[in-house]
Parts: C-alpha cells; structure tokens; sequence
C-alpha cells in the first residue's frame, strides 16, 4: 500500500502587534510609574474620606471667637465687639481655617458691624487663631430725637444707641431742632444733611466745647437757609452761623470762626456772641432778640 504524499508545509508570516501595544511595550516603566502614582491618589482619597472630617475637627483646626484678637477697639466701644460680629454672621460655631475664604468672611463680618468704620487687616495662622485690625468711629455728639439721645459720628453715621450710658452720653454735645427720624439702623448714616452739619460742626468746635461750657448745637433757619448756634447755661448763646463750607457771603470763613472760638475759650466771655460778623460789627438784632455782644 503506497503511503499518500505529504503535503509541503506553508509558511506563516509572524504576527504584527498593534500601536497600542508597542506603546505599551516601549514605556513599560513610565506606565508602571503611573500606575503606582494613581494608586497612591486613590489610597489618599479614599483615607481622607474616611478620617478627613476627623482631622478638620481637631481643636487646632478650628477657629473660635474666643481665638480672634482685634486690635483698634477704642475704650468708647464697650460691647463686645467679636462676639457680635461673628454671631451676626453666622461665624461664631467654629471654622475650619483651612477654609480658603475664612479671611475674607471674618473681614465681612467686621466690616459689617455698626462700629467698624474699616477693616485694616485680618490674618489667620496655625494652631486656630486670627489677628484682626479695626478703624472704628467715634462719636462726636448726640441727637435728640423721641425724648432719648442718638449717638452719631463726625459724617452723621448712626451708632449703637444700647452702647451709651446716662452719663456717657452727657459728655458729649447734644443736636437739637432735628425733625427727621434716622432711615436705618445703626451703622448707617442719618439720611439727613441738617445732621451731617451738626455732626461735622461738632466735630470741629470739639476741643472749645467744655472750655465754653457748652451743652447744644441748635439749627436757626431763616429765608437765607440754615445757621447754628451754640447753646451753654443760662443765657450763653454763640452763632457759629453756616455750616463749614456753605458760607454765606460776607460770612467770615469757617477756620476764621473757630479761631475766635479758641481766643473766646481762654478768657471771660459775655453771654452772646455773633461770630458771623468781624469784632466790632454790629449785627442786625431779630425780632424780640437783643443784639450780640461782638
């Protein structure tokens, strides 16, 4: 029996690989390095999740009012200023200080107060503490309105009415004849400008005022508009006139005014003064108002 031919055996040619995996073939170590680098993200991610919160809640991480420092509060500031302004806020039950935004909120929050005229700087540090400096405002006198008094600053700013005693408020003078009530709360101004005459007025004649034994800034209005006269015991009266800046004409210039009141306050002075008109000028008397005593 004849044993069939065998066949010639074919040749094949080798299979070609991919580009993916002569990619893969060619930086082998660089992938391995990726691999591993990925893995160690994850590994992180999944441990922050799980103690994170653990982490950001520790004692050192968390800022507090009682951890705020401020500087700039002034001794006629007699709340407490950062217990305020961070309840207020919604900022007083603790913040994470690796909270980006945390300087930016606890300037807000002080900015917002109605004694804070600036907020100069705010720095918060490691372990959980912050440095905050303030520019605060000042009163400068008191406006009578509804049988009580109203603390207001040099521009007319309303300040916190609560913040004053009896006998704080009587150290400062009061504005009298203002018919307009405040129209906000405290912090913002008056929303008159007969107050932010007076307010300014009163900042200028401050340092004249006890010497002068002076009590009251009240507005004179006429056709001509608005003077102000400053009101002390007795029969004491001294028309300061217009308003800084709103001189009326033949009106000596306000620094020329306050000069004369500072020569008034170092010596004896007659129970009225016109200082309206230049020494020795006498002024036109009003009805049932006996002329000033220049």
């Amino acid at each position: 029996m004849k044993t069939p031919p065998r066949r010639p055996a074919v040749a094949t040619e080798p299979t070609s690989r991919g580009p993916l995996a002569a990619f893969v073939s060619s930086h082998r170590a660089g992938i391995g390095a990726l691999v591993v680098a990925a893995a160690a993200i994850a590994a992180g991610a999944a441990i922050w999740s799980r103690y994170g919160e653990t982490i950001r809640v520790q004692p050192d991480a968390l800022l507090f009012p009682a951890h705020v420092t401020v500087r700039g509060v002034p001794p006629w500031v007699t709340t407490n200023l950062v217990a305020e302004a961070l309840r207020d806020a919604s900022l007083d039950h603790g913040l994470p200080i690796d909270d980006p935004e945390i300087e930016r909120k606890l300037a807000n929050a002080f900015d917002a107060h109605p004694w804070v005229r600036r907020v100069v700087r705010v720095a918060v540090r490691h372990p959980a503490a912050a440095d905050v400096e303030l520019e605060c405002r000042e009163p400068v006198a008191m406006v009578r309105w509804k049988g009580g008094l109203v603390g207001v600053d040099a521009e007319g700013i309303v300040l916190p009415t609560a913040d004053f005693t009896p006998e704080a408020a009587a150290e400062y003078p009061r504005i009298s004849g203002v018919e307009s009530s405040p129209q906000s709360a405290a912090g913002i101004a008056w929303g008159d400008v007969e107050v932010e005459e007076a307010a300014a007025l009163a900042a200028l004649v401050r340092p004249e005022w006890k010497p002068l034994g002076l009590v009251e800034l009240r507005p004179v209005r006429d056709r001509s508009g608005r003077l102000w006269e400053l009101v002390g015991p007795g029969e004491r009266t001294i028309r300061f006139g217009s308003a800084p800046g709103r001189e009326r004409d033949g009106e000596p210039p306000a620094a020329a005014r306050i000069a004369r009141l500072k020569d008034l306050a170092r010596a004896p002075t007659p129970d009225r003064i016109d200082l309206t008109r230049e020494p020795g000028v006498e002024p036109a008397p009003r009805p049932n108002d006996p002329p000033a005593i220049p």
